[in-house]
């Protein structure tokens, strides 16, 4: 039997998705969509935004307040996504769908909230609190999946919620192509109000996991932070937590500081304003593509040679390509194409978060999966706050945003030999 027959046997061979699944899922990479354009948002319309609340707030709207400003406000979203932990011990308590709702409509509403900033002050509030229903939404729907699809198709299950975020970039991005360059940086914040909606369909139509409520009927933990950073978990704990801090440090050094670095690059090569954002959106939404292919090729590579060696194999495609990118296409004459070419290959390789939608929910049980996603995903941010901090400062310091961002790469260096102390669970099925 040639290999063409046995792909298609094995495809009818796979468990069907019942209704409540299929619902269940579109409901979570739904939220998980808007979740990624609406934390995208603020990186597209950062300039302007700040270019017109600079000066109300008392300050000059220079290139360095501007950048200054807007990484202490991307600092305080980053504060707003550690503080989501509280967000998994409430859904192992309560159910999943019931505080995925909850995390949907926090980040709408606050996200709407900010199109009305009258100043710095307001919008870092406004950001701040988005933040922190943007940062549970990840745990939730991630492990939502996990639990709710059959064995046999939760891995690439994983790998299709993650597209979701970074389809999400791509939406940002056509809204700034259109809504944002026509009618400004408070209008794209409006969009983002939109999620209300999906919230309500979440709460209304898709059912609690068979495993959450199997879990709640027996011996739930009350104190499930406890347990999974006591004997039994600690060790997989905090190397997660390692892990996903070099990918949030990485990749958000990268995302963030995209569209201005295309702006900057357009502008040098002679592009008027209008043209230059309208190039930053067209590089976003070929990043965003590039990651979601990424996240397809993700999970049949991590079941074929394991999920140790597949981060590493992600984690040195995301060191060479934003070394590339930020440290070398930034700074040529005409480097406009080479960066953006080197986009899609960082773009793929930020495809790792797929990884961690696989792999985080095979290490921890049932009772107390949420609560250890939150954790170890709000940890990362909570490092990836300072580090944007101090990256901020290297940029005003050294007035260009290229060498600061291109010496994030060396996190995912640090990051190859983290990667052997964490648990191989290729294979295994998910614990209950």
């Amino acid at each position: 039997m040639n290999s063409t027959t046995d792909r298609a046997r094995i495809a009818r061979q796979r468990t069907p998705l019942n209704r409540s699944q299929i619902v269940g899922f579109w409901g979570a990479w739904a939220g998980w969509t808007l979740d990624g354009m609406d934390s995208f948002i603020y990186a597209l319309v950062l300039t302007p935004a700040l270019t017109e609340l600079l000066p109300r707030s008392g300050y000059a709207a220079t290139p360095g307040n501007v950048g200054l400003a807007g990484s202490i406000l991307f600092a305080l979203f980053l504060v707003g996504w550690g503080l989501s932990f509280i967000w998994g011990p409430l859904a192992d308590r309560f159910g999943r769908t019931k505080v995925l709702a909850g995390t949907i409509f926090t980040f709408a509403i606050f996200t709407g909230l900010a199109a009305t900033s009258h100043n710095v002050w307001e919008l870092g509030i406004y950001r701040f609190i988005a933040g922190v229903g943007i940062g549970g939404e990840w745990a939730l729907a991630g492990t939502y999946v996990a639990e709710s699809w059959p064995e046999d198709r939760r891995k690439m299950g994983a790998g299709y919620l993650q597209t979701g975020y970074y389809a999400g970039f791509f939406l940002a991005a056509a809204l700034n192509y259109t809504v944002g360059v026509h009618f400004g940086w408070r209008a794209m914040f409006l969009t983002g109000a939109v999620p209300v909606v999906i919230a309500i369909l979440v709460l209304l139509r898709v059912k609690e996991s068979e495993k959450w409520q199997k879990a709640e009927a027996g011996s739930a933990p009350k104190k499930p932070l406890r347990e999974i950073l006591g004997p039994a978990y600690r060790r997989r704990t905090w190397v997660a937590c390692a892990l996903l801090t070099i990918a949030i440090i990485g990749l958000w050094a990268g995302a963030v500081y995209e569209p201005s670095a295309v702006i900057q690059l357009a502008t040098r090569a002679g592009m008027a304003k209008g043209d230059a954002i309208k190039t930053a959106s067209l590089a976003t939404g070929l990043l965003s593509i590039a990651t979601i292919l990424g996240c397809l090729a993700l999970p049949p590579l991590a079941e074929r040679i394991g999920r140790k060696k597949t981060l590493a194999i992600y984690f040195v495609g995301m060191a060479v390509s934003i070394a590339g990118a930020f440290g070398w296409a930034f700074y040529l004459p005409n480097g406009l194409a080479p960066f953006i070419a080197w986009l899609f290959v960082l773009g793929f390789f930020g495809g790792n978060f797929a990884l961690f939608s696989l792999w985080l929910p095979e290490q921890f049980e049932t009772r107390v999966r949420a609560t250890a996603f939150a954790f170890c995903t709000s940890f990362g941010r909570f490092v990836g706050a300072g580090v944007n901090f101090l990256l901020g400062a290297a940029v005003l310091h050294m007035h260009t945003l290229g060498v600061p961002v291109a010496l994030t790469a060396i996190a995912f260096v640090i990051g190859l030999f983290i990667i052997p102390f964490a648990p191989e669970t290729k294979g295994e099925v998910l614990p209950q």
